[in-house]
């Protein structure tokens, strides 16, 4: 699937996603009302990955109905709707309007890095967690995923809080808290000069979350951070995720990323001698 922040302004950008391979898009996260985000500049691209502060830029939801009515509409896809909100209140208004879109699911932010207020700065609290899951569940009509931070001492009991609460899966990981420094001016790059670290760098700490996650709770782990190939995924469910998304490699190789990732996730699978996704499922907790 495709993860949430990336091609998710319009309609026509998660349709190339849906089109190029994705089993399913997650739209960029929405709040109640609209923000403008952070000054420029808010990206900083390196080898072995990206950091980025947009401050959750959004139209707000009242103005992003059009875009899920267009993609539901025309694409005919699976559409996650990802929400964002500052207490269980305004989660429940997001999740029942987003539900009344007929979205497929909804995708609780829980863990961006460097919004104030909002993400993790609340999503790190196991009580919190529980309470905004609970409300977004009772206004909802579809399945709920919480997307938990991995800038916690233990994420494990933030998936063992959501799960109380009642989602119906875990989304693991969102980005983790990190700077970049330019020497020459002698200052810090984005503008918020904190921001959030994806791609490459943070494949193995998105492993160990998903890891721990598996052992700790009853329902499905849907796992993201620096997947780029088939072998990269197999990686992701054999540590426990039953599906994954995409996100920083999209930003980096366009849509296409997504039918080579299938292809080579296929490959791996017939190499191993693997004939299901299921029988890879875990199976890393069988070996040890």
């Amino acid at each position: 699937m495709l993860a949430s922040g990336i091609l998710g302004e319009t309609a026509e950008s998660m349709m190339r996603a849906l089109k190029n391979g994705a089993g399913g898009v997650v739209t960029k996260s929405i709040g109640m009302e609209p923000r403008d985000g952070y000054l420029n500049p808010t990206v900083y691209s390196f080898q072995e990955g990206l950091l980025n502060a947009m401050g959750l830029p959004n139209p707000g939801m009242e103005n992003y109905k059009q875009v899920i009515e267009k993609l539901k509409k025309e694409s005919g896809g699976i559409v996650i709707g990802s929400i964002f909100g500052k207490d269980e209140q305004e989660f429940g208004a997001l999740a029942k309007t987003m539900s009344s879109l007929k979205v497929d699911g909804l995708e609780l932010n829980l863990s961006c890095p460097h919004a104030k207020g909002v993400g993790s700065e609340i999503g790190s609290d196991p009580d919190m967690v529980e309470r905004v899951v609970k409300s977004a569940r009772t206004h909802a009509s579809v399945p709920v995923w919480a997307k938990l931070t991995p800038n916690t001492d233990s994420i494990s009991s933030l998936a063992i809080s959501a799960e109380k609460g009642g989602a119906d899966a875990i989304v693991a990981i969102n980005t983790v808290r990190a700077m970049a420094i330019s020497a020459r001016l002698r200052m810090p790059v984005l503008s918020n000069r904190y921001g959030g670290l994806s791609g490459k760098a943070v494949k193995h700490v998105g492993l160990r979350c998903v890891y721990e996650i598996y052992e700790s709770v009853h329902i499905p782990v849907i796992g993201v951070g620096g997947i780029y190939t088939g072998e990269d995924a197999a990686e992701y469910l054999m540590a426990g995720a039953s599906a994954f998304e995409i996100g920083t490699a999209v930003a980096e190789r366009g849509p296409q990323v997504f039918s080579a990732v299938n292809r080579q996730l296929f490959a791996f699978m017939k190499k191993e001698h693997f004939s299901t996704i299921g029988e890879m499922i875990g199976i890393a907790h069988r070996q040890t």
